[in-house]
């Protein structure tokens, strides 16, 4: 038997401890949400957000050893991917437009102003230009996945990388957390709401998260905007490629490394483009022709809610909070500046647009 046989024999093996890890906790996340039912007649915290509140006591006093890491990282990125997949199906062409060309247009707007905006307050707090564009870049369309798709683009080192990602995970969380008592003290329309969860929120499970609480109509709004925000990095990483050929090959800054040495490679077209927002769009494109029956439209809803719940698991056991005490002053304050300012004009903007 090849060794290769061997190791895709032992990959179910080696998934399965983090994996039902992930999946008692997402169970745990419902249990308490039906306690709630019980208890008052609706969830105040949906399971979503449970999920990550369990997963992530449990990381403060306990840090998964190597054996629990292969299920758990399936669980946040893979699980979550198909999720994503299938809320498309959820999604018509009808509920695109319902959202109004002003507003998709303005997403793009917003984006690139937020990257400017979010780059400036780096700079005069102090920090260097590549990591200013990281922190810009993550705080302004997806987060880590941004990070790490611009870093090779501009030349960033591991020091750069790991600087502006401390935070992401957990001030992530806190704006899951926070986001919908925002919404319902300011009682704002599920569309609304769900585009200001689009506009605001890191990563796409983040947003799916944040907006349960509001409805599902906040869910489809909300994705499809984060979708389209996400959409935008392609454009950014190659206009940076275009203006940042001298800082990606400049010297003026101590050597890189990344731990084995060496600077990531830059992205390749399917690392732009992930394969789960083309997956999305075809989803919503056989749900507008009328090929997905009616009838496996709430199935398939519910197996991309159980699917997220456990995901959201995996994202609380990896929300560290010592990383709060790593990052520098002037990383943190620029986050956090920066995702105020992106709020606050997301805010303007829904008003504008009466939303």
């Amino acid at each position: 038997m090849t060794k290769q046989k061997l190791r895709v024999e032992a990959a179910p093996t080696r998934i399965f401890p983090g994996l039902a890890l992930c999946s008692l906790l997402a169970a745990a996340g419902y249990g308490l949400q039906r306690l709630e039912m019980a208890a008052s007649g609706r969830a105040w915290i949906e399971a979503l957000v449970l999920a990550i509140l369990i997963g992530a006591a449990i990381r403060t006093a306990w840090t998964p050893g190597q054996r629990w890491k292969p299920g758990i990282d399936f669980s946040a990125k893979l699980l979550l991917e198909i999720a994503v997949v299938m809320l498309g199906a959820s999604v018509s062409a009808a509920t695109i437009l319902s959202a109004g060309w002003p507003l998709l247009i303005s997403i793009f707007a917003m984006v690139g102003g937020a990257i400017m905006l979010s780059f400036v307050i780096g700079r005069l707090l102090g920090l260097s230009r590549r990591l200013a564009i990281l922190v810009a870049c993550g705080n302004s369309i997806c987060g880590n996945s941004a990070i790490a798709a611009v870093a090779p683009v501009i030349g960033a080192d591991g020091d750069d990388v790991a600087s502006s990602i401390a935070f992401t995970a957990v001030l992530g969380v806190v704006v899951v957390l926070t986001l919908p008592l925002i919404g319902a003290i300011l009682q704002m329309t599920q569309v609304a709401y769900g585009a200001l969860a689009g506009l605001t929120v890191y990563a796409v499970p983040q947003v799916i998260a944040a907006a349960a609480p509001m409805g599902s109509k906040a869910v489809q709004i909300g994705t499809l905007v984060k979708l389209i925000r996400v959409l935008m990095l392609g454009p950014v990483c190659l206009v940076l490629s275009l203006m940042t050929a001298g800082l990606r090959d400049g010297t003026d800054e101590p050597p890189p490394h990344l731990g084995c040495g060496d600077r990531p490679r830059p992205p390749s077209l399917h690392q732009l483009v992930p394969w789960f927002i083309i997956g999305f769009l075809v989803m919503v494109a056989l749900r507008s022709a009328g090929i997905i029956p009616a009838w496996a439209l709430a199935p398939i809803g519910g197996a991309a809610t159980i699917l997220t719940v456990v995901s959201m698991a995996a994202l609380g056991l990896g929300v560290d909070l010592r990383t709060v005490s790593r990052a520098g002053k002037s990383v943190t304050l620029t986050v956090i500046l920066s995702l105020l300012a992106l709020g606050s004009a997301s805010f303007a903007l829904i008003r504008l647009l009466g939303l």
